[in-house]
């Protein structure tokens, strides 16, 4: 595994307007190019992901996963706006000399795939075997997958969708709205909205879950009127969320994926879709709460070249970071077919 910076000596301009200078993204990869370099795997992670693939997506990314570092090379970039290495609204502004804070510039799941397009740029790979993402990170790829045309062979976005849904935006602006209710969110310090994202986190994991899966694991066997395991639950996933990211990337990054929209000014969803040049595999969850199943099968009817798997599982939305051995047997089958 080697981890790394790109310093991008290119402006990035935003769909805002803005234009992000100076900007750094971290990366890290695993495995090496073989001979004619047709063994690249590119995963662009989750909402509160980073780089090292191979430590939240074990599964599938491991010395004897799928994606396994004796025959690929795997490249897993940290997202901007993301706390782990990449500018973030904790980073230096040039212009001011102070981090950006809620300063830092809107970005859409777009310009995040711009930037990941300057990144392969910079170590010159010619073409991407498979470009593998899944919920924010799956809609990174397919923006992404539509800006590659022939690079690209295969994009395969699990748990995720063309377009955000106003039941997804619903939700991360409710979070939003917890964290600006925190009385320090707005102020210059690194820990400012902390309580608030305590709360939007809490509200997140039951996006994430399904009501039977909760259900299941959090039933009480006692009589109780107060101090319920769901609640100890949530608040668990709320304090344990802070103690490793920040309200601020928080931010940003649900603004990101509020964003996402593949046919804003391309005629359309449907038209866009049309113009991916790849082989698209879109993997659903039956389960999932979020980003609905039928979402990923409308995906894979609209693009040239596609096709749907459906992970089947109690676990929800996360359930594309748990049933390692579901999703490994559906990408084998869509790769054999």
């Amino acid at each position: 595994m080697i981890t790394r910076n790109y310093k991008s000596s290119v402006p990035l301009p935003l769909e805002s307007g803005e234009i992000l200078e100076d900007f750094i993204v971290a990366y890290t990869t695993y495995g090496s190019l073989n001979a004619d370099a047709s063994n690249v795997i590119w995963v662009v992670h989750a909402l509160t992901g980073d780089s090292n693939a191979a430590d939240w997506w074990s599964g599938i990314v491991g010395e004897k996963a799928i994606y396994n570092f004796s025959n690929h090379f795997i490249i897993c970039a940290n997202l901007l706006g993301s706390c782990y290495g990449s500018t973030n609204p904790l980073s230096e502004n040039p212009k001011t000399g102070v981090p950006y804070y809620n300063r830092f510039p809107l970005v859409s799941t777009r310009d995040l795939a711009n930037s990941l397009e300057l990144l392969r740029t910079h170590l010159k790979i010619d073409s991407i075997h498979t470009l593998i993402g899944g919920s924010l990170g799956g809609q990174v790829a397919l923006e992404w997958a539509y800006l590659l045309g022939n690079k690209l062979q295969h994009a395969i976005a699990v748990a995720a969708t063309a377009k955000t849904s106003p039941w997804v935006i619903g939700f991360n602006e409710a979070q939003r709205m917890a964290i600006a209710s925190d009385s320090t969110w707005g102020q210059p310090q690194e820990d400012a909205g902390s309580k608030g994202l305590e709360a939007a986190r809490a509200m997140a994991m039951l996006s994430y879950r399904n009501p039977q899966d909760l259900n299941a694991k959090q039933q009480e066997t006692t009589d109780k009127l107060d101090g319920f395991l769901a609640s100890s639950y949530l608040r668990y996933q709320g304090a344990k969320l802070t103690k490793r990211f920040n309200a601020f990337s928080y931010w940003t990054l649900t603004k990101a994926m509020d964003s996402h929209d593949i046919g804003r000014g391309r005629g359309g969803v449907e038209m866009a879709l049309k113009s991916i040049q790849a082989q698209v595999f879109a993997v659903g969850v039956n389960s999932d709460l979020l980003f609905l199943a039928e979402e990923a099968r409308f995906l894979s009817q609209a693009v040239p070249s596609g096709s749907y798997g459906e992970i089947v599982s109690k676990a929800g939305h996360d359930a594309f970071l748990i049933e390692f051995t579901q999703l490994t047997s559906l990408i084998e089958e869509f790769y054999r077919s």
